[in-house]
């Protein structure tokens, strides 16, 4: 805006300084704000403010293909809401339509004695009462006439027409580059809206490819990291707390690598008995214990060519990992009772939630097999390092439990806020077990913020009675304290079980256990 309003009708203007001031107030606009609607207002207002021309409007072509095609007033100074509206031309229709058309300027001497003056937009008894000239310039881009820039003048006045032309043709360029620019970055905007459209679609047929849900940047440099050692043969560890998904990383190593036709099998370490282990993992020959009627492969040999999956591997006898380290090392077994060795071609992933190097320092773990398997160590993210992707998990838990159990139970948008501001000690598996008790207990089709809070893990602490020993939390790195399988007697899993109604999974975390370990501690205590 000028520092002062000035009348530019006196004797005694400096034309050439109010030009000056013109220019120099609209460059400061131009670099106050690129937004076109901003600096052509303003300048239309400096238009009448500094130089007398008034009533200015910028007519810009209408975005549509309709025919005969049309411009409408989009930007004006010194004309009412109702001009403003009426200020709509067709191609080639008054003064305005003509230079649309023609993309030549107009100059109308007189506005009464021109007949093609349409006088749409201001009624002449709105005018004043002098003679009054219209002045309208094209405003182009490339060449092509998009808009008019337009105004009155009062004819009789102490500053010479073509001065007054000069300066309008300035500005009509200078309207048509900002123009021009605002296309240019809609233009820009669209193409990154697309472009980020198609890079979400493959950031999700990317994970969905493994069967992941989410697209955070803690998840995706996870599977970035898995990608590119997949090709190899070396044996991954993956690394992180209980229920961050560590079997479907396992699977996704072995559908990106080149066995990914070959067998992928999964052994669930905790869930052995110790004085199975060895018949499981690597079989036992006819007779070689009683009951053995047959001879039976074991897991090794049934994920030959292929990808073994060894789960809580830190819950494997001191025994057991130097027959592992061997069959690893040298790429052989032998079968309980047998007496050949059999040459087996397998990729190893492990996996635990425990620190293996504290466990190496407290002896119950071999260091030998420690860095073994520690070859390209990967850390899953905990579900509260990836708040990002808990709508999405929370979504599709919904969507999965709502399938299995004919529901129809979905989240408002307070509730999924409220799962995204959770912790999730228990991560995807605490959230994918919440999500399935909610569908099927909820008492009402939507779920809000308010609903949920009886189904949120704090909600259980006042069923826990007062003996029963308090849940273990995570030290700040990757693994839960590691507990011995007596760690609870006969009496205290039952009792879990009695206040949790035989959930198993509410029963574990009651006593600081993974499903897995709770499972075992079942069988080895007799209880189904």
């Amino acid at each position: 805006m000028p520092p002062h309003r000035t009348d530019p009708d006196t004797p005694a203007t400096d034309w050439p300084a109010q030009e000056l001031l013109l220019m120099r107030e609209v460059m400061k606009l131009v670099g106050r704000s690129l937004a076109p609607a901003f600096v052509l207002r303003e300048m239309l207002h400096l238009m009448s403010e500094l130089l007398g021309l008034n009533r200015g409007r910028m007519v810009l072509a209408d975005d549509t293909d309709a025919s005969p095609r049309t411009a409408s007033v989009r930007h004006a100074y010194g004309l009412t809401a109702k001009e403003v509206a009426r200020g709509v031309f067709q191609w080639g229709e008054g003064i305005t339509g003509r230079v649309l058309a023609s993309g030549l300027p107009a100059i109308v001497q007189d506005v009464d004695a021109e007949p093609n003056f349409l006088f749409r937009t201001v009624a002449r008894a709105d005018l004043p009462p002098q003679t009054v000239a219209f002045i309208a310039l094209p405003i182009q881009i490339n060449g092509a006439t998009v808009g008019v820039l337009a105004c009155h003048r009062i004819r009789s006045r102490q500053r010479h027409l073509n001065d007054d032309l000069a300066v309008l043709r300035l500005l009509a360029t200078l309207a048509g580059q900002l123009l021009q620019l605002e296309q240019l970055v809609a233009e820009q905007t669209r193409q990154l809206q697309t472009r980020n459209q198609q890079l979400s679609r493959a950031l999700d047929t990317h994970t969905a490819r493994y069967g992941l849900i989410g697209r955070s940047p803690a998840l995706l440099q996870a599977l970035g990291e898995l990608e590119r050692v997949s090709q190899s043969q070396a044996t991954v560890l993956l690394l992180g707390e209980s229920g961050t998904g560590k079997e479907l990383f396992a699977r996704a190593v072995h559908l990106a690598s080149g066995r990914h036709a070959q067998p992928f099998i999964k052994v669930n370490c905790s869930a052995i008995p110790d004085t199975l282990f060895e018949s499981e993992l690597f079989g036992h020959e006819r007779g070689a214990f009683t009951g053995a009627n047959t001879a039976r492969p074991g897991w090794f040999e049934q994920a030959n060519g292929g990808t073994i999956f060894l789960d809580e591997i830190g819950e494997l006898p001191l025994a057991m990992q130097s027959k592992l380290l061997r069959t690893l090392q040298e790429g052989t077994l032998v079968r309980l009772g047998g007496q050949r060795e059999l040459r087996i071609d397998v990729r190893l992933v492990a996996a635990t939630n425990r620190d293996l190097a504290r466990e190496v320092q407290a002896g119950r773990f071999r260091q030998d097999l420690y860095y073994r398997l520690n070859v390209i160590p990967i850390r899953l993210p905990s579900l509260r390092e990836r708040r990002e992707d808990v709508r999405a998990l929370a979504l599709h838990f919904v969507s999965r439990a709502n399938q299995t159990h004919q529901r129809n139970v979905y989240l408002a948008p307070d509730a999924l806020a409220r799962l995204e501001a959770h912790d999730w000690p228990g991560n995807i598996r605490e959230l994918g077990n919440l999500i399935e008790r909610i569908v099927l207990l909820a008492d009402h089709t939507l779920v809000s913020a308010a609903a949920l809070e009886r189904f949120m893990p704090a909600a259980w602490a006042p069923l826990a009675a007062p003996e029963t020993p308090p849940t273990l939390p995570l030290p700040a790195g990757l693994v839960r304290e590691y507990q011995s399988v007596r760690s609870h007697s006969t009496q205290t899993l039952q009792d879990a079980l009695l206040r949790h109604h035989g959930n198993q999974s509410q029963a574990a975390q009651s006593l600081g256990l993974t499903l897995r370990q709770f499972g075992y501690r079942l069988r080895k205590a007799g209880l189904r």
